[in-house]
């Protein structure tokens, strides 16, 4: 992988927020530019849209690109640094908007992402749901950070009961197992689930969700090592994992664009013809993140 083309390609093309985070981890930038920047996709309620997430337009406040924003605050480690930013997603969360209050679940999709450019995975079908994608998450940001906690351990020990049922989560499911993890973890929130119990059963599902077709890489929407470990995680990694990883930093070279970025391995199917610019919005991002798992020593 060329890594200085990789940079080149970030500097000339990413969005102020993508170039801040960029800056964070590569340029010994600051947080705080991270933090104005997201700062610009909050809405007055408190939730995130405005196509945070390039391939969902809507301006509207959803549940999944306010999880994306604690995601970005919690990689930078930077909730102490923004209380405005998790306080108003406390209230954004605690309105119970987007929310299914039979299933306790937040909506994975909801009714007006389909006014706005977006992917055909963002149209709400059935009831919105998506497993606990990102309802176990959110609910661990709440019980970190929120007031009247009983309610989100709750689910989040129905969350747990579903992960030890299922083997088949997706990835980004899985990802929000992992956020959840972490922040009960880092808040010492560990008397909901036996954090090791939990960490185990994550560490088995990650290992099944990673495809091992290495061939796929970058190439198919497939889950990818790089999914769950731009940032390091060595204690979700057995030896399976470890081969995957070594095998993806291999294929990283061959999969990398001429112009020293990384592309997209999806399309929108829908007719929007906006899917040019989420492409090129996302492009950056998705270099980052191959940077980070490329230069992370998982020996």
């Amino acid at each position: 992988m060329d890594c200085c083309m990789a940079k080149k390609f970030i500097v000339e093309n990413a969005r102020p927020l993508e170039r801040a985070v960029y800056d964070y981890y590569f340029e010994n930038g600051e947080k705080e530019a991270v933090i104005r920047e997201l700062k610009k996709y909050q809405n007055p309620d408190g939730g995130f849209g405005h196509g945070l997430e390039a391939d969902n337009w809507n301006p509207n406040s959803t549940p999944i690109t306010t999880n994306d924003a604690i995601i970005t605050l919690h990689r930078i480690q930077a909730f102490d640094d923004a209380k405005d930013i998790t306080g108003g997603i406390v209230r954004y969360l605690e309105s119970h908007d987007s929310f299914n209050e039979e299933q306790k679940r937040w909506l994975f999709a909801i009714e007006t992402n389909k006014e706005y450019p977006h992917a055909i995975w963002w149209e709400k079908k059935g009831d919105g749901l998506d497993g606990y994608n990102p309802t176990v998450s959110l609910a661990a940001f709440m019980v970190c950070f929120g007031e009247g906690t009983s309610y989100y351990e709750e689910i989040i020990k129905e969350a747990y009961e579903y992960l030890k049922e299922h083997t088949d989560i997706s990835g980004d499911g899985l990802k929000c197992y992992l956020l959840c993890y972490e922040l009960l973890k880092e808040y010492g929130k560990t008397d909901i689930v036996n954090p090791e119990d939990l960490k185990k059963l994550i560490k088995e599902r990650i290992e099944n969700a990673i495809c091992k077709d290495t061939e796929k890489y970058g190439v198919e929407y497939v889950t990818a090592p790089s999914d769950f470990f731009a940032v390091p995680h060595p204690e979700f990694m057995g030896e399976g994992v470890r081969k995957l990883i070594a095998a993806e930093k291999d294929a990283l070279a061959k999969i990398q664009k001429d112009d020293g970025g990384f592309d997209i391995s999806w399309q929108w199917y829908t007719p929007y013809p906006e899917f040019e610019q989420a492409r090129q919005w996302w492009r950056p991002r998705i270099t980052i993140d191959k940077m980070l798992f490329y230069q992370t020593d998982y020996a």
